[in-house]
């Protein structure tokens, strides 16, 4: 009688075991099929957005200083 306690302990384990391998091999799954998956968004490109406009180094510094006071660039 032990030995068949014993036994279907060992069965629960294991089963318990492969159920936790299978989660996780069906979360890897989901994750690498997002990492590869295209989101369908377009890229939007800002080239042209400032046509006709000279944007100096000058320009570009004070933007950072402005949008990142409180971080150091």
């Amino acid at each position: 009688m032990i030995f068949m306690g014993h036994t279907t302990l060992n069965n629960f384990t294991v089963l318990h075991k492969l159920e936790t391998i299978e989660k996780e091999v069906l979360n890897l799954k989901i994750s690498i099929l997002k990492k590869i998956t295209t989101t369908g968004k377009k890229i939007t490109s800002f080239k042209g957005i400032l046509k006709g406009v000279d944007v100096t180094d000058k320009d570009i510094t004070l933007a950072k200083k402005s949008l990142c006071s409180k971080v150091k660039i």
